[in-house]
């Protein structure tokens, strides 16, 4: 059976989460309006003035007026360009505050998913969706939105004041902007997937690249340069056809919006014409209808540029709404146990597993079958078998990485289910055969396993497992940077630094995943003491294919297709002549038992 899904209900789009982000800023986007209304006011004194300056001080030569005009204009311009200043400021930090909490809140949820997702999610999807997606709501709780909201107030005062200087060719000219209101409307639902998809190919793209740069050695050995050119290549090209697309898109809408103008024109031009003939408009009227119908006709030109920039924004929101519809793996951790304290005893009781295979067609693949031990606290399990047997599998229950299709497993006698599950991997500690370095100091990657320590007992874990050996050739000692993923590190190096990692949690469960598979023969054997300490009084679970290693656990478990076939000591095992006996011949001389062929079947995880 497969591991259930407990996944939050899908919205049918994104405007639950635009207006939450609109009610998180709702006080700076309130000033932020204010402020767009103020200089969208201010900003009619000056047009308006056109009227008087030609109906009254030019033909009606009344010159006393022409300096109380200029200076209302003056005043009127000087309050806008403040209030503009005012309004990209303000709502600059608004949007800005809204990207840096929309990327920490998808970097949280992110975090909190199962181990599952991050399998079958490419690493640069995700920081895509983290950084760029989460960029496109500057359009939303920024200026764009207050300029929507602005250009539309803009557009309906000036309106107003077009209908009481000339009503008619104001209902014609509605009409040709409602049609391309309805145009707008269409060409947004087009663009919208289309900035969807752009979001998903760059992803795509973004993560290839990711690869192929942490894998440039692998790339190189293999002379593959070509081949991520011509992968890269296809990718980038079905962006570029994309940008193309949605450019066309975006052209369009311009041009439309550049034709509506220029009808609006020729409108005006014709019955504005008309009406100063027949004495219905004055030459100062027709100037000032002009002038409005500027103002009115810019803000819909505008609203056009700005909806697109909204739809790519609502676009960015869905990308992002996917990944937050993935329940976290820790969700109902409210309701669950606490478990402030182990001793360590893990039990399976029954454990089935399966990995989704084909989630259409519902084909699941049995790993783990009826799977029942005890491991009791303090003691050594080790897990051996040929490739695909189930060991790691099982390692993965423990860790809570998933959960069992049925069965269960206990802690101490209580259901791991039922446990909060960051309460219970506080008391995990994990070497693995890739241990995963950050690019910081040794010092930084021993204490990430628990920040609160000191240098000295950094330093104390350090020694236990052997670091202080090449550590000391270092010019800067602890202090020494060891590289992305610690490739600055050897094998061997990075191994030992993982196994002080651990050390320092003081872990009550400890995993082994082929903890010496990177070590030569010298520093195996000057690490073995250092794995004999970490293990002492604490559960720990062991893979590996070494003597050394197997032969001190205190039962050992030999899994075949997702069943435990054997189980005892290895002395047990070894007399009973079974699967163990059958493994163990085959990688090992009875004689001088010295480890021979690293690659066989036991080695295999």
């Amino acid at each position: 059976m497969s591991e259930p899904k407990k996944a939050r209900p899908k919205l049918s789009n994104a405007w639950r989460e635009a207006r939450e982000l609109v009610v998180a800023h709702k006080q700076r986007l309130a000033l932020g309006l204010g402020l767009m209304l103020a200089n969208r006011l201010f900003g009619l004194v000056l047009p308006a003035t056109s009227k008087f300056l030609i109906d009254e001080v030019i033909t009606g030569q009344r010159a006393e007026l022409l300096w109380p005009l200029a200076l209302a204009g003056g005043i009127a311009t000087l309050i806008q360009a403040g209030t503009g200043f005012a309004l990209s400021q303000i709502l600059g930090v608004a949007a800005q505050r809204a990207i840096n909490d929309m990327r920490k809140s998808v970097q949280a949820h992110v975090g909190h998913l199962p181990v599952r997702y991050f399998d079958s999610t490419q690493t640069g999807v995700l920081i895509a969706r983290i950084m760029n997606d989460a960029e496109g709501i500057r359009n939303l709780v920024g200026t764009g939105l207050v300029q929507f909201v602005g250009s539309l107030i803009t557009a309906v005062l000036g309106i107003g004041v077009l209908f009481y200087l000339e009503w008619k060719l104001t209902l014609m000219i509605l009409v040709v902007l409602a049609l391309f209101g309805a145009a707008m409307g269409i060409a947004f639902n087009k663009l919208r997937p289309l900035f969807r998809e752009r979001g998903k190919i760059n992803a795509e793209i973004t993560g290839r690249l990711n690869q192929t740069l942490g894998g440039v050695r692998v790339v190189k050995a293999y002379v593959a340069e070509e081949q991520e050119e011509r992968v890269f290549g296809a990718g980038v090209e079905r962006l570029f056809d994309n940008i193309r697309r949605s450019m066309t898109g975006v052209s369009v809408t311009t041009a439309t919006s550049m034709a509506i103008a220029g009808i609006i024109g020729v409108l005006v031009m014709i019955f504005g014409g008309q009406a100063i003939l027949a004495g219905t408009l004055t030459l100062g009227e027709l100037v000032m209808y002009l002038v409005f119908i500027g103002i009115v006709v810019a803000p819909v030109v505008q609203i056009a540029s700005i909806g697109t920039q909204l739809t790519e924004a609502f676009a960015g929101l869905d990308r992002i709404r996917e990944i937050q519809s993935v329940a976290r793996e820790d969700e109902g951790d409210s309701e669950r146990e606490p478990c402030p304290a182990l001793r360590g005893e893990i039990v399976f009781e029954g454990v089935s597993f399966a990995y989704d295979v084909d989630q259409g067609n519902g084909l699941n693949k049995l790993v783990l079958q009826d799977v029942s031990f005890r491991a009791p606290a303090g003691t050594t399990t080790a897990l051996v078998g040929s490739s695909g047997s189930g060991k790691s599998t099982l390692v993965s229950l423990v860790l809570a990485f998933n959960r069992p299709g049925s069965g269960r497993i206990t802690v101490d006698g209580r259901d791991l289910e039922r446990l909060r599950l960051a309460d219970y991997r506080r008391h995990l500690g994990v070497v693995l055969q890739d241990n995963f370095l950050f690019d910081g100091t040794i010092a930084e990657n021993v204490g990430f396993s628990r920040p609160g320590a000191t240098r000295a007992e950094i330093e104390a874990a350090c020694r236990t497992a052997h670091c202080d050996e090449f550590v000391q050739r270092f010019a800067h000692g602890y202090d020494t940077v060891v590289g992305e993923r610690g490739i600055k590190l050897s094998g061997g190096q990075r191994q030992r630094v993982a196994i002080a990692r651990a050390l320092l949690a003081h872990p009550r469960i400890l995993i082994l995943d082929e903890a010496t598979s990177s070590l030569d023969s010298e520093s195996e054997a000057m690490i073995q003491d250092a794995l004999l300490e970490l293990r002492k009084s604490r559960t720990t679970f062991v893979i590996a294919h070494r003597l050394s290693t197997i032969r001190s656990a205190d039962q050992i478990l030999v899994l075949e297709a997702g069943r435990i076939v054997e189980r005892g000591t290895h002395a047990e095992l070894l007399a009973r002549g079974g699967r163990y006996r059958e493994l163990h011949d085959r990688q090992y001389d009875f004689e001088s038992e010295r480890f021979v062929n690293p690659g066989e079947e036991l080695a295999q995880t």
